[in-house]
């Protein structure tokens, strides 16, 4: 309910479910609850935003459509992989483009996966934390790197794409 309303807490979400369920658990109970959510979230703005927003935002929905049609479904796994962009902006703006709406999931499932291990791996081991000391325990540095270096090996990847085509 917290992605299909497109609340901007889906992290506090993520760190939460690794808190309370584990790793495996909190990961595919947070994927599969995520993805439809998002979807759900991109069927609403579609559906019952779509006539509203078009015509106020043409202008970004001119270089979201640009990117699809350049990029095709890669724009959305690329967007999906860097937790930079808001997930709720993301599933909202492609709500009003013509994507359609399984690709939009399975896309979203495959790309919001890495982010979604990361998160949910942070969550428990900060679930973990009893003490100071337990703040620097290997785990806890690694996981906590994990997340900040998402962002800047996605943005890599996206540009060696790039540049091959």
């Amino acid at each position: 309910m917290v992605t299909a309303l497109a609340l901007p807490i889906s992290l506090l979400k993520t760190l939460l479910a690794g808190a309370l369920f584990g790793l495996l658990p909190g990961v595919i109970l947070t994927s599969f609850a995520s993805t439809i959510g998002s979807t759900l979230c991109f069927l609403i703005s579609r559906y019952l935003f779509k006539d509203i927003f078009q015509e106020k935002y043409k202008k970004y929905l001119v270089k979201v459509n640009l990117g699809i049609k350049k990029e095709g479904l890669l724009y959305l796994l690329f967007l999906r992989l860097s937790p930079i962009f808001p997930f709720f902006l993301i599933n909202l703006t492609f709500g009003l483009t013509q994507m359609k709406w399984t690709n939009f999931y399975w896309i979203s499932q495959l790309g919001m996966l890495p982010a979604t291990v990361l998160f949910v791996n942070a969550g428990n081991q900060l679930s973990q934390i009893n003490n100071l000391e337990d703040i620097l325990t290997m785990k806890v540095i690694v996981s906590l790197s994990a997340i900040g270096l998402l962002p800047i090996v996605t943005k890599r990847i996206y540009e060696k794409y790039k540049t091959k085509n």
